[in-house]
């Protein structure tokens, strides 16, 4: 189908792009586009005004600040997998944006354009809840600071005003000797995420503490906090302990029933799954 007719608007800088967006009735930004042009062909999205960011340069790259690393919103699925500092200090960013699309969605789809889609089917929402990233946000106010489990508030719905701009996103960086893995269930390669697993643990001998992030397993991204508690202190060893531990994961969850599988068959997949993930990155 074709989109409906709407007024584009290329800014240059971040308070252009608030001013943009303040300015019009109905506007969207647009970045890579694969989540909102698919929406606007669709006619689920019509806005009056499109506001291209892609060449706003200070929504790019990614550097260190402190003990955390920040990547600019703008920044390519491509540029964020392949960049040094992601892969020394969070390797689990890289190996994961690596299995999101494909190469094409990967090359023009951006970092935060994925994660302020808030689809929970993404692989992104999941890790940044479970990592426990923040999100900057600039608006004709001012910018400020929002955690991963204040961001996802419902269905394709983010802590983001109608006139804030994502400007960049806060990672943490991961111990020496954390490890990691991403179980991604699909139907056809490069699919949406039937139900997904990240894993990341860190500890010598006995897990010290661990992130489990489920993809697809409601309105919202899900952190199987029961199955972190669990997992804390055991010996990575105690396989019999950990597949318990792992049991916990769809505890509290409300995933979706479409065609692809109904809630008990993803609940069923998220215990596999994250079974699976854990294994992986003990091993």
């Amino acid at each position: 189908m074709i989109p409906a007719t709407f007024d584009y608007v290329r800014v240059t800088s971040v308070a252009d792009a608030v001013q943009a967006l303040s300015s019009a009735e109905d506007a969207k930004l647009l970045a890579g586009g694969h989540s909102l042009l698919p929406l606007m062909k669709l006619r689920l999205a019509y806005p009056e005004t499109l506001i291209d960011i892609g060449r706003v340069e200070e929504m790019k790259g990614v550097r260190e600040d402190g003990n955390r690393l920040v990547i600019g919103a703008a920044t390519t699925h491509y540029d964020v997998l392949s960049n040094p500092l992601v892969q020394q200090h969070c390797g689990v960013i890289a190996d994961v944006t690596a299995k999101v699309g494909d190469p094409q969605v990967r090359h023009r789809g951006t970092h935060g354009g994925s994660l302020a889609h808030g689809d929970a089917a993404s692989d992104m929402p999941a890790m940044a809840l479970s990592l426990g990233a923040r999100f900057v946000a600039e608006g004709p106010n001012g910018r400020r600071d929002i955690k991963a489990s204040d961001f996802f508030s419902d269905y394709l719905e983010t802590a983001l005003a109608p006139d804030e701009v994502l400007v960049e996103v806060s990672w943490p960086k991961l111990p020496d000797g954390a490890r990691w893995n991403y179980q991604k269930f699909t139907r056809v390669t490069q699919g949406w995420a039937i139900v997904g697993a990240l894993a990341v643990v860190a500890g010598n001998g006995s897990i010290d503490h661990a992130h489990i992030g489920l993809t697809n397993m409601g309105s919202t991204p899900v952190r199987a906090s029961g199955v972190e508690a669990a997992l804390a202190g055991l010996d990575t060893g105690d396989r019999a302990a950990i597949d318990a531990a792992c049991e916990q994961a769809a505890e509290g969850t409300s995933p979706p029933s479409d065609l692809n599988g109904d809630a008990a068959y993803r609940q069923h997949l998220a215990r596999v799954l994250t079974r699976r993930a854990v294994r992986a990155a003990l091993s």
